[in-house]
This record gives structure tokens, sequence and C-alpha cells, in this order.
């Protein structure tokens, strides 16, 4: 019997740590797959979509560009991934696929590893862009004291709080507006630095004890982690535990077993 086949889909993607994170959890598990990374530019999403489960593809992950356009691409989606107008991991069904969005079950878990409490704590999201939407949902069921997201200008959070108000409130700012605002914990979901930088963002926002964690790992981190620690963060974290927490959520929704995602992550953190 040949191997169970899933992969990785975005552009760029060869980069993608997604290969080598579920051989391990597969070893571990004691199951036999087969996973790969592909490129795919966003003209080709759908008809890839289409000749990946004509192949016999049991599941993907997916990664940027991707993640909004395949919504509707999908035979049908979750609630979470309908909610967040996104989809990380498409699951194989008879009449094609169904999307799910892992990325803030993954965050939540992480979070917990983490020792860093959501519920009762003032939260900030910096970003309002499809990385934001993925882990809103999430962070509202956790109960947090209160939800704010902040982009550069009003629009994209004010649009993302309308979204969300089925499930909870999400305070909208601009970045500059939370001028006097105090936070016990914020997560940077904008993508400033891959560019080698930060938000513009007013001082005085980390509450004392506060913590701080980066959706971005590896040189992306960098520029929020000097930032966060300028502020003097209790916790400074990437997002590279994020990542490894929604693999194992996406090989779960795949597969049925549930992989040790600490084991894999101390791998990855050891190089």
């Amino acid at each position: 019997m040949s191997a169970a086949r899933f992969a990785v889909i975005g552009q760029p993607v060869s980069h993608s740590k997604s290969p080598r994170i579920h051989a391990a959890f597969a070893r571990e598990c004691g199951v036999d797959i087969e996973y790969t990374a592909i490129e795919v530019a966003p003209k080709e999403l759908a008809n890839q979509l289409a000749t990946l489960h004509a192949d016999g593809y049991v599941g993907l992950n997916v990664t940027l560009p991707h993640k909004a356009a395949a919504v509707a691409l999908c035979a049908g989606v979750s609630e979470r991934a309908q909610l967040a107008g996104a989809v990380n991991c498409l699951i194989r069904s008879d009449d094609g696929w169904r999307g799910d969005n892992t990325d803030g079950e993954g965050l939540l878990r992480d979070l917990s590893r983490l020792g860093l409490v959501v519920a009762g704590a003032r939260v900030l999201v910096l970003g309002a862009g499809g990385a934001a939407r993925g882990i809103v949902g999430p962070l509202l069921a956790a109960a947090p004291a209160s939800l704010t997201v902040s982009g550069r200008n009003p629009w994209k959070p004010e649009e993302l709080a309308e979204q969300f108000k089925p499930v909870g409130t999400v305070i909208p700012r601009t970045h500059l507006a939370l001028k006097g605002d105090a936070y016990d914990l914020i997560i940077n979901a904008t993508s400033a630095g891959h560019d080698g930088g930060v938000p513009r963002l007013p001082p005085g926002l980390l509450a004392a004890g506060g913590a701080c964690y980066d959706l971005s790992y590896g040189a992306a981190f960098e520029p929020f982690a000097a930032w966060a620690r300028a502020q003097g963060a209790s916790v400074v974290a990437d997002g590279l535990g994020m990542l490894v927490e929604q693999a194992a959520a996406s090989f779960t929704l795949w597969l049925g077993p549930a992989p040790d995602a600490e084991a894999v992550l101390a791998t990855l953190r050891a190089g």
C-alpha cells in the first residue's frame, strides 16, 4: 500500500518547515505518509487544488498567499474557518476539499505552553490582515478582559470588529490611537518584520509584567523582539511554537493521532 500523500501549497514555499514537521509527526505516530512542498501561483490555485484532489492527496496545508482565496474553492468549510475568512488546512472529501483553520488553535496551545493566560487579560493584536483574522475568534473564545485589534489605518480593524461581532467584542484602533492604553499581552500579526521593521507605536503600551508574542519566527521576528525587550516584556516569544502546534492540529484532523508537538519543537529549536 502506497503512502498517503500530503503537501503544503503556497508561494514562496521552498522555505517551509512543514515537510520536516509532518515527517517527524508521522515517525512518532507510526504512520506512512509522503509530505511535500508545492509552489502554486495565485492564478493556478483553482486548477492545482482540483489536480491534487484528482491525484488522491489526502490533505493540504495552505500558506501565503492562498489562505483567503482557498475558502471559495472548498466544498465546505468549518465554522471557525468561515468566521476567519481563511483556511490553512484542507481535508479530502468525496466531492472536493473541506477547509478548516487551525491557526488560532495553534496559537492558544503555544501560549498555554509558555504559561501565558488569555482569560482576563487585556490583549492587543497588531495588524488586521489575514494573519489576525485566523486568531481573533479563538482569542475571543478564551475570554480576555478586552481584545483590541489595531492597524495603520482604521478601516481594516473596523471591518474585522464588525465581522466578529456575532462572537464577541473587538475594539478597533489605529496604531497611533493606542496612546495611553496598556496591555498584558501584545501579539504581532503584521508582516513588518519581514521588511526589518515594526509598526509605529506609541510608548507605554505594555503593562508591567506584560508579554509579547510574534506570529513570525526567524529573522522576521527580530525587529519586534528588540522592541518587546525594550518595553521590558516578561516573555518575548516567536511563532515557531504556533507553527508546530497548528501543524499538529492539522495532522490530527487528517489522520486521527495527536502527535507530541513539544518534542518536534525542541528538535526545530536545536537546528
